[in-house]
This record gives C-alpha cells, sequence and structure tokens, in this order.
C-alpha cells in the first residue's frame, strides 16, 4: 500500500513508520520541519513533504495516490486556542483528502468515560471532535485508546517518575479509577491492521484485557523495580493542582501533566467487543509486561522515540528530564575548526575562570568550601593542558578526546552527581558547539536542588556557551584558521 503518515517525528509516528517499511508498505510523510527527520534511520527511505496543517495552501496534493493516511495530530498544550487549532487542522485535512479521493484516513484517539461527559477533559473533548470530523469527512477508522505504556511514552514517564522519586505519597482518589492501558507495540499492530483493511470501520477500543487502576498501575510498577510504595487516596486534591504536583516531579511539563490527569479523573474503560471481532489477530499483552518491556528499552538506551521532540539546525537549547537524568543542552554553530573550539572549551578554569558571571562562580565555590568540599581552591594543572583523571576547580576531567570532547564530573558538594560536558562537531565545514549540563539527582532534594537553579542556569550556562564561542573565534584568528568566508 501507498500510505501517509501525519505526525511522523511524533512519539507514535516515528515508531509507526518503520513498521509500515518493514510490511513492505511505501510511505509518505508529512511534515513541518524537515529537518527533524535528519540522523532517522528510515528517513532516507520515505518520501517527504513539508506541510503545517493548519495552513492549507501547504497541503496540496500531500493525499494524492494515497491507499490510507494516518492522522497522529493531537496538540497537547500551546494555548487556550488549542481545541479551534486541532479542529481546523482536522477540516484542513479532510478538505484535502476529498479533494484527492483519499480512500481511508486512520485516527488515534483516546477512551472516553462511560458517562460521555467530557467537559471535566478539554483534552479529551477536543480528541473526540477531531475524530468526529474526520470519521463524517472521510471514511475512516478511530482508535480508540486509554494510557500508552512504552519506554519514552508521557503516560509511562509520568508513572515511573512518580513511583521513582517517592516513597510515599497522598494522592486524589480518583486514582482509583480504572483505566485501559495499552502497549505501545499492541497500538501499533493495530494501527498497521487498520489500514491494511482498507475500508472505514468506525469507532473501535482498543487495551488490554485488565482494567488496573492508576494506584495500581504504580504499584505493579514497583513491583517490576522490587519497590516498596505507599500510595494514600485522599479527597481533596484538584485535577489541576495533581497536574502541577506531577508536572514539579516528573520531567512532563504542567501544560501536559495536566491533561494525562485529566484524562484519568473518570473511569476510562472503554469496549474491546468490536476491537476483539475485527483483530482477532493481535492480544495485547499485559501491563505487567509491558513496563518490563518499557524498562528493558530503557535500561539498554534502545528507545527509538519520546513524548517530547527533537532539535532542530539553528542554535538550540532544550532541557530534559528523563532516565533519571537531568540535561540541559545548548548548541551553535562557530566559523572555526573543531580543533579551535576544543582548545578554547579545555582553557577554562583555573586563573582563566569560567568566563561569564565570575562573581557567582566564586561564591559557589566559597559555599561548597563552607560545606566540607574543594571550591575553586585547587585551580587546573596547566593553563591550556587537560588529562584525564586531574582536577580543575571543584571539577574531576572524566573524559577528554583531543579535538572533540571534554567532560567534567562535579566534586562539589551536591544532593547527587552532575557533569558539564562540551563537544565539537564538524558540520557544513565550520563547527557545531555543543554544551551538556548533567545532573542524576538523589531523590526529591536533588530534584528540588536542580529546579531551583533553572532559572540562574539559564542565564549562566547560555552566556558561557556564547563566551566559548568567542574565545573559539579568538583562537582561531590568532592562528589564521578562522572560516566565516567559507
Amino acid at each position: 500500500m501507498r500510505l501517509l503518515v501525519t505526525g511522523a517525528t511524533g512519539y507514535i509516528g516515528g515508531r509507526l513508520v518503520p513498521r509500515l517499511l518493514e510490511a513492505g508498505h511505501e510511505v509518505r510523510v508529512l511534515v513541518r520541519d524537515p529537518r527533524r527527520l535528519v540522523g532517522i534511520p528510515w528517513s532516507e527511505r520515505v518520501e517527504v513533504r513539508t506541510g503545517d496543517l493548519t495552513e492549507p495552501e501547504t497541503l496540496r496534493g500531500v493525499c494524492a495516490g494515497m491507499d490510507a493516511a494516518y492522522y497522529l495530530v493531537h496538540t497537547m498544550h500551546g494555548g487556550e486556542d488549542f481545541a479551534e487549532r486541532d479542529r481546523e487542522a482536522a477540516r484542513n485535512f479532510v478538505a484535502e483528502g476529498r479533494r484527492s479521493g483519499l480512500p481511508l484516513v486512520v485516527y488515534l484517539g483516546g477512551i472516553l468515560p462511560d458517562t460521555e461527559d467530557l467537559t471535566r477533559s478539554e483534552h479529551l473533548r477536543s480528541r473526540a471532535e477531531a475524530g468526529r470530523i474526520l470519521r463524517e469527512g472521510l471514511p475512516g477508522t478511530e482508535l480508540r485508546a486509554g494510557p500508552i505504556i512504552g519506554s519514552g511514552s508521557a503516560s509511562f514517564e509520568m508513572v515511573r517518575y512518580l513511583t521513582e522519586r517517592l516513597p510515599a505519597m497522598v494522592a486524589p482518589r480518583w486514582i482509583l479509577n480504572e483505566v485501559r492501558p495499552i502497549a505501545v507495540r499492541d497500538i501499533l499492530a493495530y494501527l498497521v491492521a487498520a489500514a491494511e483493511r482498507r475500508e472505514g470501520l468506525g469507532v473501535v477500543d482498543v487495551g488490554t484485557d485488565e482494567l488496573p487502576t492508576f494506584r495500581e498501575m504504580m504499584l505493579g510498577y514497583a513491583e517490576v523495580r522490587g519497590l516498596r510504595r505507599l500510595i494514600v487516596p485522599v479527597p481533596v486534591l484538584t485535577p489541576r493542582f495533581a497536574g502541577l504536583w506531577v508536572g514539579l516531579v516528573t520531567p512532563i511539563p504542567n501544560a501536559i501533566a495536566l491533561p494525562l490527569v485529566e484524562g484519568v479523573i473518570q473511569p476510562v474503560v472503554g469496549d474491546l467487543a468490536r476491537g476483539r471481532e475485527l483483530f482477532p489477530e493481535i492480544q495485547p499483552i499485559s501491563y505487567r509486561r509491558a513496563v518490563e518491556l518499557a524498562l528493558l528499552r530503557v535500561s539498554t538506551g534502545a528507545v527509538p522515540t519520546r513524548w517530547s521532540g527533537a532539535l532542530g539546525d539553528a542554535s538550540t537549547s532544550e532541557f530534559e528530564d528523563r532516565e533519571g537524568m537531568m540535561r540541559e543542552l545548548r548548541t551553535r554553530k562557530v566559523a572555526v575548526s573543531p580543533e579551535a573550539a576544543f582548545r578554547a572549551f579545555t582553557s577554562l578554569g583555573g586563573e582563566r575562570g569560567w568566563l561569564v558571571w565570575g562573581w557567582a562562580w566564586r561564591l559557589r565555590g566559597l559555599m561548597d568550601q563552607l560545606v566540607g568540599g574543594p571550591g575553586l581552591r585547587r585551580g587546573r594543572r596547566h593553563p591550556t593542558e587537560l588529562r584525564a583523571g586531574e582536577a580543575v576547580d571543584f571539577w574531576r576531567v572524566e573524559a577528554i578526546e583531543p579535538g572533540r570532547l571534554l567532560r567534567l564530573r562535579a566534586e562539589m558538594k551536591v544532593p547527587g552527581r552532575a557533569w558539564l560536558e562540551w563537544e565539537a562537531v564538524p558540520e557544513d565545514g565550520q563547527t557545531r558547539l555543543v554544551q551538556r549540563a548533567l545532573f542524576a539527582p538523589e531523590g526529591l532534594p536533588g530534584v528540588l536542588y536542580w529546579y531551583s537553579l533553572f532559572v540562574a542556569h539559564a542565564f549562566i550556562f547560555s552566556r558561557m556557551l556564547d563566551a566559548v564561542a568567542r574565545l573559539a573565534e579568538e583562537e582561531a584568528r590568532s592562528e589564521g584558521s578562522f572560516v566565516s568566508g567559507r
């Protein structure tokens, strides 16, 4: 079949495309920014179309010649008008699909509460509206699923971080509501099978045969991990407060945590009868097995997609909190050789200092000394040379690769483990300067420590990257290797 995938750079789309290719289908993807496909293994095997579902003029011909299309776009956050933008995007897609004679659209929605009362969740209501628009405008199949459990999924990350970080917690009483989770491998199987049916099947609820409560999902995760956890339901926590708490304790930002929470404040179990009848060959695995497989992927680093997006090619800044490690990543391109960039960041510390906010570094060093840490008093052995294992102020050189990489491990007193890393990556005849701050917190105190410094880091680390870039350019000019004219 010839299949169109919208949302191909998202969590589900990024895993669905390789499945379709393995099944022998030809795939066209619609993306707003083709740069987000760079480095993805399957990107060279698909046809890429650039377009935005909210801009109908960019969609011309995208459905032409397709046997079916996957609509995997939904706004989890982005302002008060997100629901109208979702409706507009669905209408634009329907118009283009009808113009091209698209035979089938497959949409991934969410299981709705038994009461059909969607007033308590704007996002469930929005997803249902988008599904209705698509089904009324085109032959369609709407697969409705509950929390998707897989490495990197927002639902799994929420369960994992809450359970890992909080040995005891009070939680809203509605965590006793039943939900219908599904493993990511199973929802992908349903998506592939739905298109291969070549006909619109209407609404189909899918998921595991189990009906755990959200509390049981957390305790089930704890059992797999060998953790003892106490979870006490109370009647006083509102969904918004619970969403804010999830945003604090987990890597999920508040804008995404709130719709996830709203999705379980009512029982969402659906009816699996039609799904079993239509797709008898698919036997969803248990919630426990889904957790085990997700943890296996996390432990081996084999996580193909995550709920958060990817970076583009411009100067970038990104904060992530995943797999127990907080990361602040910043990059920028500089018109120098990798060797010049390497010389710049390996000369930091000691007499030269850390280039920006010198008083803040000195204050941090003094505070570290007062609690028994090394502070900044150790300096460095040589003003420009570094060796693996030697000290640089309150850092230790953990790894150094000439011309490419420097990783410093913090020996200051912090509630966790911290690293600061630079990398010089050749790019288009220049160099991509990459700066990473990494922190593995020890329990909730470590999490609170890092978030308390978030604003300060935003200023210090951004300016530090700029200063390292300027220093690299000075190094390049002094040796006559400046490459701005290339």
